[in-house]
């Protein structure tokens, strides 16, 4: 019987450099049915060159402009005919044996719609990497954070995340789904551009009645923030932007009225607490991020709203909030904040 096909999708702008470093670790995954495709969003330097030149069993699609990370993938994979999707940054080394366990999750539990492999960083490889580490949590007031990484704090991997488990979101870097069920999601929300769309995707996907898992046994190295580093203005008004309006996306509507008001107070004391640091540029940005959500409210633009399924209740969710956890009580682990709550 052959295996299910799996299709590796790799979003690229300007990326080449990337390209001519890790493409080489994904060419040799081990997994018998593989197509491998680069997306190209529109680039002006010679990543489409080098593919052919270097790569031509790489199956190009090609975009004549920039369409971000969420309508750059929406387009791509309209064009993809493959039970399994990974969406690989271009900036991941993978081992040689990292789709396997993966396909086997998703294979023996119908129930299971996306994963994530443990994300370990390039740079310093034992430990965790910030875009994921070993599976997304949330907390209630829309605070990502991860097995493994919790704010800034990235952990040692010891293997104290190693076990396969139900969590809140997977990650963009290298996410693992089922085709039907990204495209009955309706893929991405567009509007995000970028940041927060996996999550986004994840909690739907939740609502929806299916499960997203953490898979350790799957293991990749990511450099992280090759488009927009961490500081990055632009970045921090994407993140607030798009945090608010998948809150009020996806809560209910008793839950907007206890979370929202508070997220944005907590946002008022990160932009105060950047501004007397000399980062003003960070403040403006939360400021900015307030108004385009207002605006969003407003104009009502279109985006991708959850279906729910009666019964349904996302996994992951911490029910205090992180941030105090982690920068007044000085938990700092992951399983510090969590055993706070058991």
């Amino acid at each position: 019987m052959q295996s299910p096909k799996v299709a590796i999708v790799i979003l690229n702008w300007n990326g080449r450099h990337y390209l001519e470093k890790f493409l080489p670790s994904v060419m040799r995954s081990s997994w018998s049915n593989l197509e491998v495709i680069v997306a190209d969003n529109g680039s002006t330097d010679d990543s489409l060159e080098f593919l052919q030149l270097h790569y031509p069993a790489v199956t190009q699609i090609r975009f004549t402009r920039n369409h971000g990370f969420t309508t750059g993938y929406n387009l791509a994979l309209q064009q993809v005919d493959a039970p399994y999707y990974i969406l690989l940054n271009s900036d991941v080394e993978v081992e040689p044996g990292w789709i396997e366990p993966m396909v086997g999750l998703l294979e023996q539990h119908p129930v299971i719609a996306a994963c994530q492999p443990k994300i370990r960083a390039y740079q310093h490889r034992a430990l965790f990497e910030y875009a994921g580490a070993s599976g997304g949590w949330i907390d209630r007031y829309g605070y990502p954070f991860s097995r493994g990484r919790v704010f800034e704090v990235c952990e040692e991997d010891t293997g104290q995340y190693n076990d396969a488990c139900p969590v809140f979101w997977a990650s963009g870097a290298c996410l693992f789904i089922r085709s039907s069920v990204f495209h009955q999601q309706r893929g991405f929300d567009d509007f995000f551009f970028a940041h927060m769309e996996e999550i986004d995707l994840c909690w739907r996907i939740q609502l929806a009645g299916h499960e997203v898992w953490s898979c350790p046994a799957s293991v990749v190295y990511h450099v992280g923030g090759g488009t927009l580093p961490r500081g990055n203005s632009r970045k921090t008004f994407l993140n607030f932007r798009n945090n608010h309006i998948m809150l009020w996306k996806n809560l209910r509507a008793w839950q907007k009225l206890r979370v929202l008001p508070v997220r944005l107070a907590l946002d008022g004391v990160t932009g105060l607490k950047a501004l007397f640091s000399g980062d003003a540029g960070s403040c403006m940005a939360i400021i900015r991020a307030h108004w385009a959500f207002f605006r969003w409210l407003v104009t009502g633009k279109k985006t991708h709203w959850p279906s729910r399924s009666p019964g349904a209740e996302p996994k992951g969710v911490l029910k205090g909030n992180v941030a105090w956890l982690h920068f007044v009580k000085k938990k700092k682990t992951f399983s510090e904040i969590v055993r706070h709550w058991l």
